[in-house]
């Protein structure tokens, strides 16, 4: 099984994809955005959060590829600008101080 920043940086996705969630980082808020896109009032540590946000992009990405009608590019940047936020939470708490 892979670790999370393995698993993270072995995404590739498509650049627009990628620069419009990087547009959306700053304005990210963990509470309201994490309960809505994990459908979850409990919001996890972001270590879980990022693997369960990995596993709602992998979903996502197979419906693109794969050009099901229910896929939605709104949802996907949602889900992908949490991925980096948590990310980057992630790093910043594992740092050594």
């Amino acid at each position: 099984m892979l670790d999370i920043a393995t698993r993270i940086a072995q995404l590739r996705r498509p650049k627009l994809l990628i620069s419009a969630a990087r547009f959306g980082i700053d304005d990210y808020i963990r509470n309201t955005h994490l309960k809505r896109i994990l459908k979850n009032d409990v919001i996890p540590r972001p270590a879980p959060a990022v693997m369960q946000l990995l596993d709602i992009e992998s979903a996502l990405n197979e419906a693109r590829i794969t050009k099901q009608a229910t896929y939605s590019v709104a949802r996907h940047v949602d889900v992908m600008t949490a991925i980096m936020a948590e990310a980057q939470t992630l790093a910043a708490t594992s740092r050594p101080t």
